[in-house]
């Protein structure tokens, strides 16, 4: 409980009793209102009450925070940093509430004034700082690194712009601004002197040194200016508080005044316009080539402030950078930051006069490289012309990198040209390129999937080359999500029920959630369980209605797909099994049809035309389903807009069943079917990602297990797939498909869904059609299981009690042991000493 200390008066001490944590919230939250919004009660909004609020939780975050940073400093504690370039944070408030401690005490506090805690929740905009799992993943291990008192800083960019609004119209996706920063954030402290250059363009020269030494030169042809933002990231239950540092871009100079004296007043600002581009908006739709290139300045950006900044404190307490590595553990989410790697030699070798050798063992050491995919497409490559007018130093770099690292494969593998080409940093065949996953392959110390099917595929797929060269450096940490904000936060009835039977720790150590099997045949346990599960579909249906103005039946199945939308995840797969029930209920076959609602819900990347076409056929679907009174009163189907973090805490907690159907052997893990289990979800699932080790934990009888495995999938493409005999061959398959090309659900253009149809039929890389005979009958023992409530809720509770090892925190704990070799470090809190009276 915090309240204030002793005051003194000259000699005289007078004891002041602390007041309590709601009579504090309180006076602090009238006192922002007054001194921050300049607002009193009676004009106040709802707005103003939710930013005073989150000043009231900030202040208690900055002790914790400053606390945190002196015990670092003075400790020279090793240090993880977490290279993003996404985080998917997700508000800030109700999180912040929990990991305090007073989220009832504020809550208490806010009915005593008249206010709500769930409007003030509802203000906080979603920043929107990640696409979809990789940035979400980055944020769940950001909060256990602190839970679990490991020294950390994460470095992302502070996108003005996050990723888009998601809008439906006449059933098509329609991308709207994120102004997530319109009316500021609340949570972020920003550091101008905390301020670094990064150069672009331009030319190198090579130049003799003070001490007489060779160096090279970067004659940038324009600077950019990063700018610090910190969000204080507090652990659950503990002191400490990490930082998670965004960088903004400025323009080094920002106005020209000999332009506007001239009267040319847009070049007097256009330096601060095109600098500012930088971090204007998350991930630009890469596929024109001025798309490219600012995805490339982004990465470059974050990695230089960062890398900078990490020397800048080291240099701090140290006088050389010869033990920099000793001092940080840098991990590269993915290879979006794989440009560290040179970046960290520049820095070494360039700016700081150390040598190359030195500078290489330093940086390999400093680095280590989680790869998020197994679609070689989606390993990035950047065109060498490109590099050459954007990065002319890295450039160079990577030739050396490469040179040297192709010359120590040459003496091991004599002769193997092929090996040669395949393991070399340069993509030669085609327009040449600079391959980023090969680069962070070679400048990193370990390399990690993200689930032991997806660990298992890199050794023997797209990074073949580099397991057999360098078997030790590979291992897997399956990825984890933070129960704080996915249970405590986004299920605050199922977290009281768990706790008021098993005791209140199990949300810092999730293994405790065992204890709950015990409780899966308890009559009474059981109706308490299927209530809580009532409560949160209803409301999801009430925020459904609002939206969508349809009424669902909340004692219906909820059957749940929401991710991002893309072919591998085979949202369409889910689509031709409602349209085969469709087909069944008009034929009048609706013995077997129990009560179900579909929900999907996810963004398509703005250029993907297939994914784009794949929401709007759900939506017509939706259409045609929703609107058929014979057909309705069975199924409905829904598609939720603007799925995100926000939005799933509604979603997560009210699924019945979690569909996680991708191709076998496409996704690397998966974090959203770990969400939807651990709120007592029942997942039908192919043997892909995490989906294996889920079913491993929970038992195969409690998963329903579907599809052909990644061995199926190859034997089959290599004997020659035809889908088009399997549509020919299955009846029902075949007029689902059908009803798809017929125009029914398009009657404005009759051909609108046919590239969907002869995707599927012609090539179905990602074997829908396969699958879908496997599928329909899995869900059919869906159906059945879903007509025996009691079998269904055992089920439920048993998934639950087995996630335990699906927490970020265990997750935390396996990079810390076999990755980053680092320890907790414990945080006391600053005394605060009172100010003397005047």
């Amino acid at each position: 409980m915090e309240g204030s200390p002793k005051r003194r008066r000259g000699a005289d001490t007078i004891e002041m009793q602390a007041p309590s944590t709601n009579e504090a919230v309180r006076r602090h939250l009238l006192e922002n209102l007054r001194s921050d919004q300049g607002k009193f009660a009676a004009v106040a909004t709802v707005n103003d009450y939710y930013m005073s609020l989150a000043r009231v939780v900030r202040d208690r975050l900055m002790r914790r925070w400053t606390s945190t940073a002196r015990t670092y400093f003075e400790k020279g504690s090793r240090t993880v940093v977490y290279l993003s370039a996404e985080f998917l944070i997700g508000p800030q408030l109700g999180n912040n509430l929990i990991n305090l401690g007073i989220y009832q005490d504020t809550q208490s506090t806010l009915m005593e004034l008249g206010l709500s805690l769930d409007d003030l929740l509802e203000q906080e905009p979603e920043p929107g700082l990640g696409n979809g799992g990789l940035g979400r993943l980055a944020a769940c291990y950001m909060d256990s690194l602190s839970t679990l008192q490991i020294p950390a800083i994460g470095y992302g960019i502070r996108y003005e712009f996050g990723i888009f609004s998601q809008a439906i119209r006449d059933g098509w996706q329609i991308e709207t601004t994120d102004k997530w920063l319109k009316y500021g954030n609340p949570w972020e402290i920003a550091h101008t002197d905390a301020a670094f250059d990064v150069f672009l363009g331009g030319h190198t020269t090579r130049v003799i040194d003070n001490q007489g030494h060779n160096r090279v030169q970067w004659n940038p042809e324009r600077v950019v200016t990063g700018i610090a933002y910190d969000i204080p990231v507090l652990g659950y239950g503990v002191n400490t508080a990490n930082v998670l540092r965004l960088w903004k871009a400025e323009a080094a100079e920002s106005f020209d005044f000999q332009a506007f004296n001239v009267g040319d007043y847009y070049r007097a600002v256009d330096q601060k316009v095109f600098s500012e581009n930088i971090t204007k908006v998350l991930y630009p739709n890469d596929e024109p080539a001025v798309g490219k290139e600012l995805r490339l300045e982004q990465q470059y950006f974050l990695v230089s402030c960062s890398l900078q900044d990490l020397i800048r404190i080291y240099l701090q307490r140290e006088k050389t950078l010869d033990r920099f590595h000793e001092k940080y553990a840098v991990q590269l989410n993915d290879t979006h930051p794989a440009l560290a790697v040179a970046e960290l030699m520049r820095l070494l070798v360039d700016v700081h006069g150390m040598e190359w050798e030195k500078a290489w063992f330093v940086t390999t050491r400093t680095m280590s490289y989680t790869n998020h995919t197994l679609l070689p497409e989606a390993l990035e490559t950047y065109s060498l012309s490109l590099f050459q007018r954007l990065l002319p130093r890295h450039l160079e770099i990577i030739y050396e990198i490469n040179q040297r690292f192709l010359s120590d494969v040459r003496a091991h593998y004599p002769g193997d040209d092929a090996l040669l080409s395949r393991l070399s940093l340069f993509e030669e065949s085609g327009e040449k390129k600079v391959r980023m996953a090969n680069l962070a392959c070679v400048g990193s110390h370990a390399i990690n999937g993200v689930a032991e099917l997806h660990s298992d595929l890199l050794k023997t797929t797209v990074l073949s080359d580099f397991y057999r060269l360098s078997p030790d450096k590979f291992t897997n940490v399956t990825n984890g999500v933070t129960p704080r904000r996915f249970m405590l936060l986004s299920n605050p009835e199922l977290a009281h029920l768990i706790t008021d039977t098993i005791g209140d720790t199990w949300p810092k150590n999730l293994e405790e959630l065992k204890k709950l099997e015990a409780l899966a045949d308890d009559t009474s346990f059981c109706g308490k369980w299927v209530m809580v599960k009532l409560a949160r579909k209803r409301l999801l249906a009430e925020k459904i209605k609002a939206l969508t103005d349809q009424d669902l039946d909340c004692w219906s199945l909820f059957d749940v797909q929401t991710k991002r939308i893309h072919e591998y995840k085979r949202q369409i797969l889910n689509i031709l099994h409602v349209l085969t029930l469709y087909n069944r209920i008009k034929q009048g076959d609706s013995r077997a049809v129990r009560p179900r609602t579909f929900i999907f819900g996810g963004k398509a990347a703005p250029g993907y035309f297939m994914a784009k076409l794949i929401i709007k056929l759900i939506n017509s679907v939706a259409e045609l389903v929703n609107h058929d009174p014979e057909v309705n009163k069975f199924i409905r189907v829904i598609f939720f807009p603007d799925f995100n973090v926000k939005n799933a805490h509604l979603i997560y907690p009210a699924a019945d069943l979690s569909e996680q159907i991708s191709t076998a052997g496409m996704e690397a893990s998966g974090t959203g079917n770990m969400k939807f289990s651990m709120n007592g979800a029942l997942t039908i699932g192919t043997l892909d990602g995490a989906n294996i080790e889920i079913r491993n934990a929970v038992g195969a009888e409690n998963f329903f297990t579907f599809g052909l495995t990644v061995e199926e999938v190859a034997r089959l493409k290599s004997e020659g797939y035809n889908p088009r005999a399997i549509y020919e061959q299955n009846r029902e398959l075949h007029e689902a498909m059908n009803l798809i090309g017929s125009g029914r659900l398009s009657p404005s253009n009759n051909s609108l869904f046919h590239p969907l149809l002869n995707s599927l039929l012609d090539h179905d890389h990602f074997m829908v059609l396969a699958d879908y005979p496997l599928y329909i009958e899995c869900q059919e023992k869906v159906s059945n299981l879903w007509h025996e409530p009691k079998e269904w809720t055992r089920m439920s509770i048993l998934n639950v009690a087995r996630m335990g090892i699906f927490s970020s925190d265990r997750a935390i704990k396996e990079y810390c042991q076999n990755i980053w070799h680092v320890e907790p470090v414990p945080v006391e809190l600053d005394i605060i000493q009172p100010l003397a009276t005047i």
